[in-house]
């Protein structure tokens, strides 16, 4: 199926990048915790009585933790969740419950499958949409962030553009799932791939 290859890898793609801010977000924590504590290190009275020609040279190359750390961390992450969605949705990752559902037929099933999917889809959609007016809001009033004064509809954006992607895989999940509810056949296995 060529349509599921492209949402499988637009899925995929949006899923690395938002593995890449993720471990970026990461790195530059550990780095402005080790800033934080050498800093503090640097300054203490220990130091500063035993090398404080050193300490203060060591200071002044600008050891201390990253200026706006929470808040790159805050906005890089809404986006990583953002990007992990399509993925998850598109390959069948999210977590469920089938104690009940196993005793059913497949053909319950599959339509229990559609409705969760609809439901999934509206979600998405509902998201998106928040999210654009979110975005629109904060672009007219040029709220910006308190410490770094980016503008905040900047990632507002990026989650808007995240959450598209992910509504776009929720609707091609929902029709996958009519389709295999009513010929009552797989086109879409357990794992996400396409049946051949």
């Amino acid at each position: 199926m060529r349509v599921h290859a492209v949402m499988l890898g637009l899925s995929r793609a949006l899923a690395l990048l938002g593995g890449l801010v993720l471990s970026g977000l990461i790195l530059m924590t550990c780095v402005s915790i080790l800033g934080r504590h050498a800093n503090a290190a640097l300054n203490s009275s220990a130091v500063q009585g035993a090398a404080p020609e050193l300490a203060s040279w060591l200071l002044s190359l600008g050891i201390r933790p990253i200026f706006g750390d929470f808040e790159l961390t805050e906005l890089g992450m809404g986006f990583a969740v953002f990007c992990f969605l399509p993925l998850c949705q598109i390959t069948v990752g999210h977590a469920r419950v089938d104690i009940f559902t196993s005793y059913l037929s497949d053909r319950i099933n599959r339509w229990l499958l559609v409705i969760t999917d609809f439901l999934f889809m509206a979600a998405l959609f509902l998201i998106a949409w928040r999210l654009s007016l979110g975005m629109s809001s904060r672009l007219r009033t040029g709220q910006t962030t308190y410490l770094l004064e980016w503008p905040v509809w900047w990632p507002y954006a990026a989650c808007v553009g995240a959450a598209a992607v992910a509504a776009l895989v929720g609707t091609y999940m929902f029709v996958v799932r009519i389709l295999e509810a009513l010929r009552n056949e797989d086109i879409i296995g357990e794992g996400g791939e396409s049946e051949h």
